[in-house]
């Protein structure tokens, strides 16, 4: 089970780490960030999860408020997979947690 919230809590990481850093690019890279190679290569880390946010919304929230839906809610999964990691890891005395 352990293995199994490590590598939830990894996915989670790596889709929140491209959501930031598109949100950096976005800001940095301006109008011209369509055509910046690393944008591109965040959004293709990201694309699963903001396809899959895209398909839970209702089509009235915008597909620019997307990414930003998208990045609270790994957010929130993120904070659950820890507090269960917490949890489990108390729960075995800290046994293989290190």
């Amino acid at each position: 089970m352990l293995t199994f919230l490590n590598i939830a809590q990894l996915v989670l990481y790596i889709a929140l780490l491209a959501l930031v850093g598109q949100g950096v690019l976005y800001v940095l890279a301006g109008p011209k960030r369509d055509t910046n190679l690393f944008y591109q290569l965040l959004q293709i880390v990201s694309k699963p999860f903001t396809l899959l946010v895209r398909k839970l919304t209702p089509h009235r929230v915008a597909d620019r408020h997307v990414p930003v839906v998208t990045f609270f809610l790994l957010l929130i999964a993120y904070a659950v997979v820890t507090f269960e990691k917490i949890g489990l890891c108390v729960q075995s005395g800290m046994e293989g947690c290190r």
